[in-house]
């Protein structure tokens, strides 16, 4: 190793995940890689790049750079580069865009592009917006077309089954105009939480439709297929009920469409229809992104003992940044031969930043204030002008990329003197610079906040094992309070049962006003900070508006309307508690459950639970489920309480399966017998898998457990409250946090549609 190179400065929770997700093994799965080698190892990868073009470029002394960069944790880039740069998959994108055109050979084309692209690590988007409507003759067949939504589950079931190599999960990202005629099934897509979950969907908004929402006026739907209108209907009620929706479950996010490719580089090369999982980086079809962020919590330092931003540090750093990412590009290995073309044609790369509300803090201004604003945009400015900057001088060297011609930084009126520093008329290397990203594990190993996003709790309780309970406190506050000698371990306690120090006594004013959680912030500040930064961002802004569970609708909508007219690309809410996973997890957990579940429908009761006895004659229904191991026939019986019991026979007498299915079905009797609410039932077994899947009405069937719990939620359904309501109804939350990590017991924040541990790095999206 270099003598230049320092030691990297991993935290022990960022060595945890590293170990898990990211270091490299041998054939018998043993770890041989620490910190130090993974970032040698893509520091050397990518800096081999460096050698395909001319003299002059020391691949020696890029590799140091680029090492120093990521060991200082200054800089990351996306994680399929950390995890296979210099490895054997060599894919490094972290986003990619499929076209999905009217007809069966496409579609089905397109999946297995998916499968492939997923298999390597990406994520993908898509615009089901030129599938033809459901009911809409197919001439070719005579028969009638099932529409998008239908096929939406098929490329959900194909994600389901494909893996990603044990580190990522697969994600999606569906988009549908506004202005197609199935938008009212597409805006319910999501009613069901176990429908869909590879995906995230937002309604392609164009400028038209929003016009129409402002004027309450109708607006026309438009068949692709044939580009006739087919119906014309009110705009305010469309948008009602995306933000009826999106107060429910988080779901549909909107995105501008016009906006975005207002802003596209390239027109001549394509139309931009939709972008990647998380929303912030619009692509054209079979286009790729690689991204990478800016740690903006090292982005500081003391002048005359007071913290000022260092913009010599932060000019440097982009610089280098810009140049890694450009060389992502040529040693990038693309799972298809057209990504890599499209790739290469417009070089797009996303620069971001991670701990900007670390920044904030050390700065002593809180998140929602006008002075947060104006360091947003004064920061993301610099960012894209130093950006843009370094890829001119990359384009001295190395040429302007391919589709340079008759992109918009060819034409007469781009002023680019006025605006960037450095930038030589006619002459830029990648077609965007900057991209504002999520950074859920990146963030983890960087030891900072994580996007652009609000600290998400000064303190938490995290279950361990043997039912114990920890307290992790937020570093920085720990200090802070540590050094002003208001610190106790009681202290922590408390702020941890509610996550925030806002309302509590013993933290004094000026560290409660510095000291802001996502949810102590009004959403629209989380707005206006996102247009901030979006104002000096070529592609868009991963961000979550966080609502606290009281919130109405009128309060979503709000924002919503706000989010457009401040100039966002798009925008994504979630309403605490308002999704099924979320559980209890500020304050006792388990105590706190273990209570509830005592009393829940029983009262205070002691000792054990007597099964109310069995009538002579009950009364029920039996449910057909298909599985991968036969048809299962599930008969639920209740009498005058409810639900009573369940049997389950498979089609084929005996086998293990059949015996498997008997004895859960035993002790589901008994569990509803003793007054457990069966919804509960659904939640535990809902989504338990097998090697051997089914399908059922477009849906896959996991396992025999998994067709039990939905004959059970079939029958909660045609019985009384629909099963996604009794779900909503059982939640237990104090409006703070986003539920438990399935892996480790830790909070899960959601961000941009994703739900991320920050202790494990375990993520929804991968």
């Amino acid at each position: 190793m270099s003598r230049n190179r320092i030691k990297p400065r991993v935290g022990e929770n960022a060595l945890r995940v590293l170990e898990k997700r990211y270091f490299q093994k041998d054939i018998d799965g043993k770890l041989s890689e620490d910190p130090q080698a993974m970032f040698e190892r893509v520091a050397s990868n990518i800096a081999s790049a460096e050698s395909g073009f001319g003299s002059g470029n020391s691949s020696a002394k890029w590799e140091d750079e680029f090492y120093n960069m990521m060991a200082s944790l200054d800089f990351l880039p996306n994680s399929p580069t950390l995890m296979n740069a210099g490895a054997k998959l060599q894919q490094l994108s972290a986003c990619f865009v499929l076209p999905i055109d009217d007809s069966m050979q496409s579609i089905f084309e397109t999946i297995k592009q998916t499968a492939l692209i997923h298999k390597s690590g990406g994520g993908t988007g898509f615009s089901f917006s030129r599938i033809r409507p459901k009911n809409d003759v197919v001439n070719t067949t005579k028969g009638v077309s099932s529409g998008p939504i239908s096929f939406m589950n098929v490329f959900d079931a194909a994600t389901e089954t494909v893996k990603q190599g044990g580190t990522r999960r697969g994600a999606n990202m569906a988009i549908l105009r506004v202005d197609h005629p199935d938008i009212l099934d597409f805006i319910t897509a999501k009613k069901n939480n176990n429908k869909l979950n590879n995906f995230n969907i937002s309604v392609g908004a164009t400028e038209t439709f929003m016009k129409a929402v402002e004027e309450d006026c109708d607006y026309d739907l438009i068949n692709p297929h044939s580009g006739k209108i087919v119906d014309s209907i009110p705009a305010r009620s469309v948008f009602k009920m995306i933000v009826d929706f999106a107060w429910k479950n988080g779901e549909p996010g909107i995105v501008f469409l016009d906006r975005m490719n207002r802003d596209n580089p390239t027109p001549h090369v394509g139309e931009i229809e939709s972008t990647n999982p998380c929303g912030e980086q619009p692509l054209l079809p079979f286009e790729s992104c690689n991204l990478g962020s800016i740690n903006l919590s090292h982005m500081v330092k003391s002048v005359d003992g007071k913290p000022r931003i260092d913009f010599d540090k932060l000019g440097e750093t982009t610089a280098r940044a810009v140049r890694f990412l450009d060389n992502v590009i040529e040693v990038n290995r693309y799972p298809l031969k057209i990504i890599g073309e499209m790739t290469m044609g417009n070089r797009k790369i996303g620069l971001g930043v991670m701990g900007f509300a670390d920044m904030l803090i050390v700065l002593g201004i809180p998140y929602n204030s006008e002075e947060a604003l104006e360091v947003a945009e004064e920061i993301m400015g610099f960012i894209q002008r130093e950006g843009r900057g370094a890829s001119a001088r990359l384009a001295e060297e190395r040429g302007a990329f391919p589709n340079f011609k008759g992109s918009v930084y060819d034409k007469p009126d781009f002023r680019s003197d006025e605006e960037v520093s450095g930038f030589p008329a006619g002459q830029i290397r990648n077609a965007t610079v900057t991209t504002i990203a999520p950074t859920g594990t990146l963030s983890i190993i960087a030891g900072c906040s994580s996007g652009v996003e609000p600290v998400f709790a000064i303190a938490y309780i995290r279950n361990v094992m043997d039912d114990d309970e920890l307290v992790e406190v937020n570093p920085m506050f720990k200090e802070i309070a540590k050094r002003e000698g208001f610190y106790s371990e009681d202290l922590m306690k408390k702020i941890a049962s509610q996550g925030t120090v806002q309302g509590i006594d013993e933290v004094p004013e000026e560290w409660k006003r510095i000291f802001v959680t996502a949810h102590d912030i009004g959403p629209e500040w989380h707005i206006r900070i996102q247009s901030a930064f979006q104002k000096y961002t070529d592609n868009a802004v991963s961000k979550t508006v966080n609502f606290p569970n009281s919130a109405k609708t009128n309060d979503v909508e709000k924002v919503y309307r706000q989010a457009y007219e401040l100039g966002c690309k798009g925008v994504t809410i979630y309403r605490d508690g308002s999704r099924e996973e979320q559980v209890l997890n500020i304050g006792s957990v388990n105590r706190g459950q273990k209570e509830d579940e005592n009393k829940r429908d029983n009262g205070e009761r002691g000792g054990s639970i007597a099964p109310r006895p069995r009538p002579a004659v009950t009364t029920g229904n039996t449910w057909k489920m298909t599985t991968g191991c036969g048809n299962l026939y599930v008969t639920i019986n209740h009498d005058e309480h409810g639900p009573f019991e369940l049997f389950s026979q498979m089609g084929k007498a005996g086998g293990c399966s059949a015996s498997q299915s008997e004895a859960i079905s035993r002790l589901i009797s008994l569990s509803l017998r003793a007054g457990i609410d069966p919804i509960e039932i659904v939640k535990q077994l809902r989504g338990i898998r097998c090697p051997n899947p089914g399908w059922e009405d477009g849906g896959m069937i996991l396992s025999c457990s998994d067709a039990i719990a939905k004959a059970l939620e079939r029958y909660i359904e045609e019985n009384g409250t629909p099963a996604d309501e009794r779900v909503e109804k059982t939640v237990v939350s104090f409006n703070k946090m986003a539920g438990s990590c399935p892996e480790c017991g830790g909070i899960l924040e959601h961000e941009s549609g994703c739900a991320v541990c920050r202790e494990c790095g375990y993520s929804k999206c991968g």
